[in-house]
């Protein structure tokens, strides 16, 4: 009955909270500091299910995934201090990216509080600047009202992540009260004189480009954007590790504003006389470092729209700011009637062109070729298939040159956190189970959460895991070579067996080395996953392949001849 108070304890407060709230997963590493709120969730197992993780950071990251996949707040439950403080790179990933989630830390008994005891930490200051909220529930009866606060906090504007610490003798306390309805996801709206302005100052341009980006979208908002673009004939391209929001292959695309941008789409942006930025943040790597736009008067006239009010005007000072929810402004775009004169339909041509000659095929040093490696992927995997990454020179293949076709088929930090990719992709297949999973790693960045390939097999997630081996921090070599040539140290890496490695965890594993190999070790990497197992693919490439553009060698020549 609604409204009615019902004396539970603290954790069934909570886990009932959890339920209003329409949480149907939750990642977890049990810790003694929050065990009410485990026997809670044993009589809600059929309502929330619980993956348990085999450490803090891979439950964080998956929580994080799932956050992105759904638009939901991923919910990740760890215990007081080494347990937090493992969890931190999922809240901090989050908090870039502004994906909605809430991490729960079993805390310190309140009778214990500002001793020092055994792991104590003070999450208010841990966490006070990659969380949008943070707070200790530290009277039982109000655990309906600070988890209906949470909810809605990670939820509102610009999504993010929100930390609340449960200490140990409130979880077991008991108090009569009543649960809250469930959360309302509070989005502002474009007014009518925005739109009519930019309108009027698309039909003003001549060399219009958007930008996409953020987090927020669904579906139908992308499918409305694209009317938006389509109507008015615009070049798209879409900001760092958000390039699911437009098909690739369309028309329109003019490819990824990131890492390794293409030097002729670098320029079309300097050369735009109006940026429509939608939903992006226009962060440090969208923006070059800050060398796209100047700061903070662009010379390019910007309309900068973002769920976030507090965002418009941060960095960049604009001609018309909006604040926005993304299914919002994308709904009133495509609504818009389109301008009449586009003299922008060349521009708009040659960004596409230039977008298909910046991923053609390069060739790399060694008998393995990464372009022939992700063009197979592009022809074998289905249109929904969801790809991961985590960090490294290795996940630029992947950005460059492989088309993201529909929403919700790439989950990577913009946060740039190392270890994402493996936990990512467990939680994209616990959710979408009847989707092709790959995770796509580097040999550092796959073993920072390797250990999840038990969560996999307990869970039966078959995911495929690739890992690009070289044995080195790639990314960190290559700018040891830039900055202090022929001087390598600390970079190098010491590998496992990846393949015997994957084995050991019950995946199916094979290496491959050159080329001609890879299409039928895919092949039965795909029956592996169908059969009930995941599988992992070692590729072995030549060092000197750091980047699709130059090799390791050239770029200490390069430096030497500066000095």
């Amino acid at each position: 009955m609604k409204n009615e108070l019902k004396s539970r304890t603290g954790g069934q407060l909570l886990v009932d909270a959890l339920k209003v709230h329409g949480v149907d997963t939750a990642f977890c590493v049990p810790g003694e500091s929050y065990l009410a709120v485990l026997d809670a969730l044993y009589d809600a197992r059929e309502a929330i299910k619980l993956i348990v993780c085999r450490q803090e950071g891979g439950a964080a990251n998956m929580a994080e995934a799932y956050g992105k996949l759904t638009g939901k707040p991923g919910i990740c439950m760890v215990t007081r201090g080494p347990g937090a403080t493992n969890a931190s790179i999922g809240v901090h990933t989050a908090f870039q990216d502004s994906t909605p989630m809430i991490l729960l830390i079993g805390q310190v008994g309140s009778d214990f509080v500002e001793r020092e005891a055994f792991q104590e930490v003070d999450f208010r200051r841990m966490y006070g600047q990659m969380a949008k909220w943070v707070a200790s529930i530290d009277r039982v009866e109000r655990v309906p009202e600070y988890m209906s606060h949470a909810f809605h906090c990670a939820m509102s504007g610009r999504k993010g992540p929100v930390v609340l610490a449960l200490p140990e003798d409130m979880l077991t306390q008991t108090a009569a009260a009543a649960d809250t309805d469930p959360y309302q996801e509070v989005a502002a709206h474009p007014g009518a004189e925005d739109i009519a302005k930019l309108r009027a100052m698309l039909a003003a341009s001549e060399r219009p480009l958007a930008i996409l980006g953020g987090s927020g979208w669904n579906t139908e908002a992308c499918a409305d954007l694209r009317k938006f673009v389509e109507a008015n004939g615009l070049p798209a391209g879409c900001a760092f590790r958000f390039q699911d929001l437009f098909d690739n292959t369309h028309a329109n695309y003019a490819g990824d504003i990131g890492i390794g941008i293409n030097p002729k789409l670098a320029q079309r942006v300097k050369d735009a006389d109006l940026l429509l930025v939608i939903g992006a943040r226009l962060g440090e790597m969208t923006t070059s470092g800050y060398t796209l736009l100047s700061v903070p008067r662009p010379a390019q006239k910007l309309v900068h729209i973002h769920a976030g009010a507090e965002e418009l005007g941060r960095v960049y000072q604009g001609d018309l700011l909006i604040n926005s929810g993304m299914p919002q402004i994308a709904a009133a775009l495509a609504a818009m009637a389109p301008v009449e004169s586009k003299p922008w339909r060349e521009w708009t041509q040659i960004a596409h062109a230039d977008y298909l000659e910046w991923t053609k095929p390069r060739t790399i040093p060694g008998r393995l070729q990464l372009w022939d490696v992700i063009d197979h992927l592009r022809q074998r995997l289905p249109a929904d298939a969801i790809l991961t990454n985590g960090a490294g020179n290795y996940s630029g293949w992947l950005h460059r040159f492989y088309p993201h076709r529909t929403f919700r088929t790439q989950l990577a930090p913009t946060s740039g956190a190392m270890g994402y990719g493996v936990p990512a992709a467990i939680a994209a297949k616990i959710v979408r189970p009847e989707r092709t999973v790959v995770s796509w790693n580097g040999d550092g960045c796959f073993l920072m959460c390797g250990q999840e390939l038990a969560t996999a097999a307990q869970y039966g997630a078959n995911v495929i895991f690739i890992v690009v081996n070289n044995g080195m921090y790639g990314t960190i070599r290559m700018h040891q070579e830039r900055e202090y040539p022929a001087r390598v140290h600390g970079t190098a890496l010491a590998n496992p067996d990846f393949v015997l490695l994957a084995r050991a965890y019950g995946a199916h594993g094979e290496l491959v080395e050159e080329t001609p190999q890879f299409a039928a070790a895919f092949e039965r990497a795909l029956a592996a996953t169908e059969a009930g197992k995941s599988a992992l693919i070692e590729l072995r490439i030549d060092p000197q392949a750091i980047t699709p553009n130059t090799t390791l060698d050239a770029l200490r020549e390069q430096a030497l001849k500066k000095r």
